[in-house]
């Protein structure tokens, strides 16, 4: 069955703006295994949207946000960080606007074979504007028999607030410039562009910090998700063709791009991710160094001691001592 990619039945470029007081259910489809990163630069942009909005016009909030799996409560992502999601079956549609999210992640394949989350997303697919996979997740789609349903980022003048350039209808967007686009038209250019900045993380030479690369029309959307993609995936072994697949390019020109937008080549990203998960589930956790090292996908905590010394001067154990807080 060939699955052709839709645009919403009444694009929202061409509807009347929304009202500040209207109210639009984001709801975001999730699974065991399910990659965090970009799920949760999703949520993070409707909920800044939100406070500034309560800031201008207190009152009901402009988004509501509902994570959701196949059987509700506590699901963990691919990094192990643990959410609480609702039933899928328990969880209504409303007269109001809906977008959905599909997640992706390693855990897909297996939530594939799951006939609950299926059958909800057939359910939800026609009364939700617009129907947005997140890499991994358009096999969801695939697996319901259903297309995408991408937001149309078309040319208007956008290139100039500094969102992203514009692109054609044929070219799929990122979940997150999805995100921006639907707060700037909902609540302006000006509203949007706040936003994107308090989410765009500052540059900073540690690896213990956060190498997201920021929101900037620097980087182009595809590198944008396979750097996202990269950090997503630091828990499993993945080869620089994987990240070239996800950029939709060769891998000749995937490390031409990469290293030119990004500033270092995908591997030393990759790197780095990897440190600064480590340094994040030292400081988090009382898991031994070893298990910590293969669950950040370095082979071993000595491996992980040999990285620190080199990089950090310093090592697993001294830094966890360091910078945990006293309880």
């Amino acid at each position: 069955m060939d699955l052709v990619e839709t645009l919403p039945r009444s694009s929202r470029q061409s509807a009347a703006p929304i009202q500040m007081n209207a109210l639009t259910r984001v709801d975001i489809a999730l699974f065991n295994g399910f990659a965090l990163p970009t799920v949760a630069a999703i949520i993070e942009i409707f909920q800044k949207a939100n406070s500034l909005v309560a800031a201008q016009r207190p009152g009901r909030a402009r988004y509501d946000v509902s994570l959701l799996s196949a059987a509700g409560g506590r699901i963990a992502s691919s990094s192990s960080v643990f959410v609480w999601t609702d039933d899928v079956q328990s969880h209504r549609g409303t007269n109001e606007t809906h977008l959905l999210f599909i997640a992706g992640g390693a855990g897909v394949q297996q939530a594939c074979r799951d006939e609950r989350l299926s059958t909800w997303i057939r359910r939800r697919h026609p009364f939700s504007e617009i129907v947005h996979p997140i890499a991994e997740g358009q096999l969801l789609l695939q697996a319901a028999g259903l297309p995408s349903r991408y937001y149309p980022l078309v040319s208007g003048g956008n290139e100039a607030n500094g969102l992203q350039p514009a692109r054609s209808l044929t070219e799929a967007p990122g979940a997150v410039m999805t995100a921006l686009r639907i707060v700037e038209e909902d609540l302006g250019a000006d509203l949007a562009q706040q936003v994107a900045e308090s989410i765009a993380p500052q540059p900073t030479p540690s690896f213990c910090s956060s190498v997201t690369i920021g929101i900037t029309p620097q980087v182009s959307e595809k590198i944008l998700a396979s750097a996202r993609w990269l950090e997503a995936n630091v828990d499993r072994p993945i080869s620089i063709d994987d990240a070239a697949q996800v950029a939709a390019m060769s891998e000749r020109n995937f490390l031409r791009r990469f290293k030119s937008e990004i500033g270092m080549t995908p591997s030393d990203y990759l790197l780095r991710a990897r440190l600064k998960m480590s340094c994040r589930m030292l400081v988090d956790s009382r898991l031994p160094v070893d298990k910590i090292a293969r669950r950040c996908g370095i082979g071993s905590g000595g491996q992980l001691s040999k990285l620190f010394r080199k990089y950090l001067a310093t090592t697993p154990t001294d830094y966890r001592v360091r910078n945990q807080v006293a309880p």
